[in-house]
């Protein structure tokens, strides 16, 4: 399972295109692209969760589950991401999510194999998602 937190006004938002060729060329061997908007970076994705899923839709193919919007840091987080962040905290341990279309890696055996950074194009996650999809 690939998990993103998404916006659709963030300079990151192309890797929608990304994630969704992911999602083609892997999906018949298990791998699922989930996308979770979420909007305290910039309010960057203030729409309804219908107009975030028809924006994707529309502006980039997205077939992948387009989640409901929510929280990623604080004590409003979503408990997955509570889980994911500590499972895979990010650069010297940190615990927050700093940026829209951070990705997370999960095995088939439920446990996060790596954390991406918002830069990492989805393309640069082939090859784990490859020997993941192998395990």
């Amino acid at each position: 399972m690939l998990i993103v937190n998404t916006a659709s006004q963030c300079g990151f938002t192309p890797q929608f295109g990304g994630l969704e060729e992911l999602h083609k060329s892997y999906a018949r061997r298990g791998l699922a692209v989930l996308g979770f908007p979420c909007n305290p970076f910039g309010e960057q994705d203030p729409g309804n969760d219908g107009a975030i899923a028809e924006f994707c839709q529309v502006n980039y193919g997205v077939s992948f589950p387009m989640m409901g919007k929510i929280d990623v840091n604080g004590p409003a987080a979503h408990p997955l991401y509570k889980w994911l962040s500590s499972e895979a905290p990010g650069l010297l341990g940190s615990k927050v999510i700093k940026w829209s279309f951070t990705k997370f890696l999960i095995g088939r055996d439920g446990e996060v194999i790596k954390r991406y950074a918002p830069q990492t194009a989805p393309q640069q996650m082939a090859q784990d998602i490859e020997a993941a999809l192998a395990a």
